[in-house]
């Protein structure tokens, strides 16, 4: 399976300054491609792209996608979009525009220069599944008017557009959807499991747990998602998905409180909340597809990924201890 393009490319990633996103600039700019990196600040940061200020490759473009974006490109990666409910409940209509404008301002742009786009779509899509583990074939359990419909239903729409703008304008598209994803840059306060976990644990406060804690999440390391999303970019023309990237390691988050404690030494109690509406009881991808399409699979186990994890957290530890999680 070829995951090394064969000549350089100007290649624009949305959402570039976040956490997954900065990742995957640092891969394609390893495989000598020129990368120009967008993304308006509202979750991403510019420590996550510091690394990058004087690399000769890198270009940052302080944009909301939500308007249109005039560059020239070969390939457009759309990963820009609030995805923790903390930030995408923040601005709920703005979730919405930036899900839906966003993904018809890079289709559009991907028509015009004739080249592959690809959309990270999100586990998010299934809802609150009843269907365990969740194939692609799954349409889905989702609420179209709570509280975290906007993004939800945003990234269905999303789905919806790249699909039709294949079908209508014969567009060439890779459609993923990531199960929940951590490691080394997730925002402190984005209100993430793995995050808050973490950060709880290393400023030794309480360890927040919603629901009785028997609800599960599979959890794949970010550098596992970023090899999986650069093979699925260099597959040919008839493979667009919809194609889940993710662990499918499946663990309570009563497991990983507890697995959080033991590694960061913390004496951190556990205290439990009331389950946010809406929150999935389960969730877990069936990656079969992945595995035949891109010969790949998740090598990193959580608990190396969350060693790494901690490991950037507590280098943080002044400024969180002076602003907290």
């Amino acid at each position: 399976m070829p995951h090394l393009y064969d000549s350089r490319k100007r290649i624009l990633v949305t959402g570039g300054a976040g956490f997954i996103g900065s990742h995957l600039i640092d891969r394609l700019l390893e495989y000598g491609h020129e990368v120009i990196c967008v993304d308006n600040l509202f979750t991403g940061a510019k420590r996550n792209i510091d690394h990058l200020h004087n690399h000769p490759r890198f270009e940052l473009m302080r944009h909301d996608v939500s308007f249109p974006l005039y560059v020239e490109v070969d390939e457009i990666y759309n990963l820009a979009c609030p995805a923790s409910p903390v930030h995408y409940q923040h601005d709920p209509v703005a979730t919405t525009k930036t899900s839906v404008h966003g993904a018809i301002n890079m289709l559009g742009l991907a028509k015009r220069l004739h080249c592959k786009v690809f959309q990270a779509s999100t586990s998010e899509v299934y809802g609150d599944p009843s269907v365990h583990p969740q194939p692609e074939e799954y349409w889905g359990n989702v609420n179209p008017i709570g509280p975290r419909s906007c993004y939800d239903e945003g990234k269905r729409c999303a789905e919806t557009l790249f699909f039709d703008y294949h079908r209508q304008h014969g567009l060439e598209i890779k459609v993923a959807r990531f199960f929940n994803t951590y490691g080394p840059r997730m925002h402190h306060a984005d209100g993430r499991v793995v995050s808050n976990f973490v950060v709880q644990a290393l400023l030794g406060k309480p360890i927040t747990i919603y629901g009785d804690g028997s609800q599960t999440r599979s959890f794949c390391f970010v550098d596992d998602l970023v090899e999986a999303i650069v093979r699925f970019m260099a597959t040919g023309s008839d493979v667009t998905g919809p194609l889940n990237l993710g662990n499918p390691a499946e663990f309570t988050i009563r497991q990983l409180a507890e697995m959080v404690i033991e590694k960061t030494g913390s004496k951190s109690e556990l205290v439990f909340q009331n389950l946010p509406q809406d929150d999935p009881k389960q969730r877990r991808p069936d990656i079969s597809k992945a595995k035949a399409l891109l010969d790949w699979q998740p090598t990193v186990p959580l608990s190396d990924g969350l060693d790494r994890t901690i490991a950037y957290f507590r280098k943080l530890m002044p400024e969180l201890t002076s602003i907290g999680p």
